[in-house]
């Protein structure tokens, strides 16, 4: 049986309004804490995944929880995709993410929205590339999310996880 686990154990709200309530109130600082924490590897990852994604020369990429969208931005910025959507629950660490792709002037190749990765609004087979940095550790549901993800996918797309 699955365990649930959920950042605020004596909270009664579900797990997907806690981890937007916690990402919404750090959201200004997460990018300076997320570096320290991890002593910068996140950004090995980051280009890591860059070097994968782009083997298969993507148009379309989507970045499921996002967050402030640092990988988006360098997807876009190295790729050259025609689009690149970043999706994340928090209006929060999108609000910054949206103020980083401006300052890019990235506006127009990047979009960033507000959205449940186990409940997506896109159509079948949308997307050539779908990345999920760090978030997949907050799905409520794993399998939703990862069947949302594969109905989102090309049949020749890829997926990093």
């Amino acid at each position: 049986m699955a365990k649930t686990v959920k950042p605020y154990k004596d909270s009664d709200l579900g797990k997907k309004e806690q981890v937007t309530k916690m990402f919404d109130t750090i959201s200004k600082n997460y990018d300076g804490l997320n570096r320290v924490i991890s002593l910068g590897i996140d950004v090995k990852w980051r280009k890591k995944v860059v070097q994968i994604v782009g083997k298969n020369n993507p148009k379309q990429i989507l970045d499921i929880a996002t967050g402030t969208g640092d990988l988006a931005l360098m997807m876009a910025k190295t790729l050259q995709p025609d689009r690149v959507v970043g999706l994340d629950i928090s209006p929060g660490m999108l609000e910054v993410g949206k103020q980083k792709v401006a300052k890019e002037k990235l506006t127009e190749k990047i979009e960033m929205i507000v959205g449940d990765s186990e409940n997506m609004s896109f159509k079948d087979n949308t997307f050539d590339a779908i990345t999920v940095s760090f978030g997949v550790r907050n799905f409520a549901d794993l399998d939703k999310g990862l069947q949302e993800i594969e109905r989102v996918l090309k049949p020749t797309g890829i997926l990093v996880i």
